[in-house]
């Protein structure tokens, strides 16, 4: 497998944010997301559930709700204005001003014509859904108390509203209500106490699905505005619920860390009348469940603990399958740590500020797995705070360790790195380039000479950053017209190729002497999630989120005859039904056969030079092989060697004396880390 003196760095403590909000587009298969901090996450379902892009957010601007219109995504917020996102550009693409306070909650009828926001102030507004923008329509009948969830009836002709004590139905069409459903208190609870209504369900049989701070999920008729049936399903609140598309099936989130899944059934057997029954209840969350979508197949839950968790429906999966397994995404599905290499520094990247360390040395042998004696402890050199309001979208060190920078959606910053001895300081490169308006990621050059920032459009530009000036060089651009964002850069050791990777599937490879488009790697169906370049043969080694791994010869424009065998005989079940995306792919030039990579779980080395291995070859840790007698550990000799003594692999990447850095988040104690009174089990109303 190669052996390496490692780096383990466990020091870069990063904290995901709170999960407020989700909406599924089932048309699509998109998850939109928006965490506490104001961040837009984006999941395709359809290909292993990654995560696709990252709408960075701003100061003061946190998103309560989400809405799905077509392909079009809206967001709203306590700021009161709501915000269509660029989801070419990853930024807000405009934002409108409601006008009636902080917005708690926005919904779109099924016709996709009308968008209504609920307000503080106890109105609904409607406004109309163009081409380019959204226009105010009108408001209905004004309310005493705050909108706090809305729902459309599949007709578009009504909206029931969620408020303080009570559900109104509108007409949409006239503004006026028509029925008024009072929500009992719960029992126990005092008679000052509102009961707040936190979300609907609107459902085409006119039922009204309603759930609430007294711990109740309520059935009314929405015909006459009367109750069917209350489940009382926990002593704290009911904070969001969702219905299946067949709405056959509604699940509750509560703010004690459960799912509880409601059937439009038959409570006895043999009788055709159907009821509303509570079936189960799932405990994936430690704390409260602020979001909710309802898949065809499965349920989604996020809250509190920052873990987005995928719980399939076993009725409606195929048992002891790939699809049947529980799934928790923790961490983001890109890069947060970058290297210098040459110099043994790391960059920390922060929504609010980047962190600048220089790695611990030892001067120790021993033997594999020994832990060796620290002669200088790790050291925090650089505490770098953002400028503006405008959270960083993207970060980057140079090899060398004498440049760093960071994007946000209005601009780049460049900073030059000084190095006196052991003090390191940092200055701002005044004079860029105007072309570097924004990016979505950055990268080095390896010899440090230039920056590539990807633009709009797929495009690439090319600066060069030297200490007496930093000048563009030129804009590359695919041929294809494609207008999705790059979210992969890569650059080869020689400085004479660049790839990228979008999120269109598209894989470009740039001749940087030429500074042209060199060839376009053919489409594969699912996303590439990292890449990287071969330091001798320039081969480019792409991994997909549906782990599939490819090799291409830039030099002959064609896949590998390796990369041809391991396609045609087909990825070991054990790699494919992995559930974490790979995000590194890096290279030993001791071992030039050797591929590295990594998910969040794994560390693999795959040795080009060995067969692949056979369909029921076991996947053993190497640390396991390794105790067992020589004639047997060759049995198990296979391309793929395996070592999962890690926990929360964020980077892994190789120094230039061969030592190896691997970047680890030990578990999360979320709740240990948020402010007192939000450790409260009961959300405050």
């Amino acid at each position: 497998m190669g052996e390496f003196k490692v780096h383990r760095v466990r020091f870069f403590e990063f904290m995901p944010s709170a999960i407020r909000t989700m909406v599924f587009n089932s048309r699509t298969d998109r998850l939109a997301l928006a965490r506490a901090d104001g961040t837009v996450e984006i999941f395709n379902f359809a290909d292993n559930y990654f995560q696709e892009k990252v709408i960075p957010g701003r100061d003061g601007r946190t998103v309560e709700a989400l809405c799905w219109v077509g392909q079009r995504l809206f967001g709203a917020g306590l700021n009161g204005e709501i915000t269509e996102y660029d989801l070419e550009n990853l930024r807000p693409r405009y934002t409108v001003e409601a006008y009636g306070g902080p917005v708690w909650t926005i919904s779109n009828n099924s016709q996709g014509t009308v968008l209504a926001a609920g307000c503080e102030d106890g109105t609904v507004k409607m406004f109309e859904i163009l081409e380019e923008r959204i226009q105010f329509q009108r408001n209905l009948d004004r309310q005493k108390s705050r909108v706090l969830s809305l729902s459309w009836h599949p007709s578009g002709k009504l909206i029931a509203a969620g408020m303080m004590d009570m559900i109104r139905i509108f007409d949409a069409e006239t503004g006026h209500s028509t029925h008024r459903l009072l929500v009992e208190r719960g029992l126990g609870t005092s008679k000052v106490t509102e009961v707040v209504v936190w979300s609907l369900v609107f459902l085409s049989d006119h039922t009204v699905v309603s759930g609430d701070s007294a711990g109740k999920v309520q059935i009314w008729d929405g015909f006459t505005g009367t109750l069917v049936k209350t489940h009382l399903v926990t002593k704290w609140d009911v904070l969001a619920l969702s219905v299946s598309q067949d709405e056959s099936s509604v699940v509750a989130g509560t703010s004690e860390g459960t799912v509880i899944q409601f059937q439009f059934i038959s409570s006895t057997v043999g009788q055709q009348d159907k009821t509303w029954v509570r079936t189960r209840t799932f405990k994936n969350h430690s704390h409260d469940v602020r979001a909710l979508a309802h898949t065809d197949t499965a349920v989604v839950s996020g809250g509190m603990d920052t873990q987005l968790v995928v719980r399939p429906l076993l009725d409606k999966v195929e048992k002891n399958t790939q699809e049947s397994a529980l799934r928790k995404i923790t961490f983001p599905h890109r890069s947060l740590v970058c290297c210098a290499k040459k110099t043994g520094l790391l960059l920390f990247h922060f929504t609010e500020h980047l962190e600048l360390w220089r790695l611990g040395e030892s001067d120790g042998h021993g033997k594999p797995g020994d832990s060796l004696p620290v002669k200088r402890k790790p050291e925090k050199l650089i505490h770098l705070k953002r400028k503006g309001e405008d959270h960083m979208c993207s970060s980057a060190l140079s090899p060398c360790g004498g440049w760093m920078a960071y994007s946000t959606v209005s601009g780049v910053r460049l900073y030059r790195v000084h190095h006196d001895n052991n003090n390191v300081s940092v200055t701002k490169v005044s004079k860029l380039p105007r072309s570097l308006c924004s990016a979505q990621q950055l990268c080095f050059s390896s010899d440090s000479s230039k920056l590539f920032v990807s633009s709009s459009r797929s495009s690439v530009l090319v600066v060069s950053v030297s200490q007496s000036e930093c000048k563009h060089l030129h804009t590359l651009k695919p041929k294809s017209g494609c207008t999705q964002p790059v979210h992969l850069l890569c650059v080869s050791e020689d400085g004479k190729w660049l790839a990228t990777a979008n999120t269109d599937c598209e894989v470009h490879v740039y001749n940087l002497d030429k500074m042209k488009l060199h060839c376009t790697v053919p489409v594969y169906s699912s996303c590439p999630t990292a890449i990287g370049l071969h330091p001798v043969t320039n081969n480019l080694v792409m991994v997909h989120a549906d782990q599939q791994v490819f090799e291409f010869s830039v030099q002959h424009h064609s896949y590998t005859d390796w990369s041809r065998t391991l396609q045609r005989r087909g990825l070991h079940s054990l790699w494919t039904e992995r559930d974490t995306p790979v995000t590194h792919v890096i290279f030993d030039p001791r071992h030039p056969s050797h591929i590295i990579l990594h998910d969040a779980f794994m560390f693999c080395i795959i040795d080009q030079s060995l067969p692949l291995p056979e369909a029921k070859t076991m996947f053993y840790n190497q640390m396991m092989l390794r105790s067992l007698p020589e004639s047997e550990r060759r049995s198990h000799s296979h391309a793929f060697k395996i070592c999962k003594n890690f926990q929360h692999l964020l980077c892994v990447s190789l120094m230039e004396d061969h030592s190896l850095v691997v970047v680890e988040r030990p578990l999360l104690d979320i709740m240990s880390q948020l402010p007192a009174p939000v450790r409260q089990k009961k959300f405050a109303t």
